[in-house]
């Protein structure tokens, strides 16, 4: 059985369960990682109870020695076919008060881990000559806005980090693409953190969690001669 491997698991209401219940519906066994043990073992219980696979594994993204452990795990499994890489920490800033402290989490983050993720996906990948690395975009991504310096600098890192795996590695036969989420995400982080915020904009105002993992598998499965590399999504209504 492939395996799926997605870092950046919270809540059964995030975007991470979301992303691993529709891998595990391509028939994939999903290895569920994130930071908090209670948080993945609910995510696999809810995918065991639809019928799937999937085992938990916790995982600091910015921990070389965890990092390269959880694909090690995941390759016991089975082959990864599958990596995704959703973490991130949108925290933002007023420029002149950001502490060393701030801007170096945002990049270890959004950034260093990524690269850590994508190093240990493609190692197992590359002699195969399959699969496909996924990564997590913002709005950040594209251009950078007051206050949230830090977050954009590793958010455009990212994209561009993705941009050169894609180049140097599709030709390998890996699929490598990026997925620009322009706007909030429906579900328990915005509603929890920004709940007037939440209530202001509603379903049709938030980008639904299952849309965007339709998005994500939708890349997983286009063949070999029609990949896409990057995909931008919002609501109807954001303007961009």
């Amino acid at each position: 059985m492939e395996t799926a491997v997605v870092i950046g698991v919270g809540p059964l209401e995030g975007l991470g369960a979301t992303l691993c219940r529709a891998a595990a519906g391509e028939g994939l066994h999903v290895v569920v990682a994130g930071r908090s043990p209670d948080k993945l073992t609910a995510v696999v219980a809810a995918i065991e109870g639809e019928g799937g696979a999937a085992t938990a594994v916790a995982c600091d993204t910015t921990d070389e020695d965890k990092v390269t452990a959880l694909f090690e795990a995941a390759e016991v499994i089975g082959p990864v076919s599958l990596a995704i890489y959703n973490a991130g920490n949108n925290m933002p800033s007023v420029f002149l008060d950001t502490s060393v402290e701030h801007f170096e989490k945002c990049y270890r983050v959004g950034l260093l881990g990524g690269f850590l993720f994508a190093r240990e996906a493609l190692r197992k990948m590359a002699p195969r000559g399959s699969g496909c690395l996924l990564f997590t975009g913002a709005s950040a991504s594209m251009r950078g806005k007051p206050g949230f310096a830090a977050f954009t600098a590793a958010k455009g890192g990212l994209r561009n980090l993705a941009q050169s795996l894609a180049r140097e590695f599709h030709p390998q036969g890996i699929h490598v693409g990026h997925v620009v989420i322009d706007g909030g995400i429906y579900g328990e982080k915005i509603e929890r953190n920004f709940p007037e915020y939440f209530d202001k904009l509603g379903e049709e105002g938030l980008i639904g969690r299952e849309g965007i993992a339709e998005a994500f598998m939708y890349l997983y499965r286009q063949p070999h001669n029609a990949w896409s590399h990057e995909l931008d999504l919002r609501t109807h209504v954001e303007n961009f």
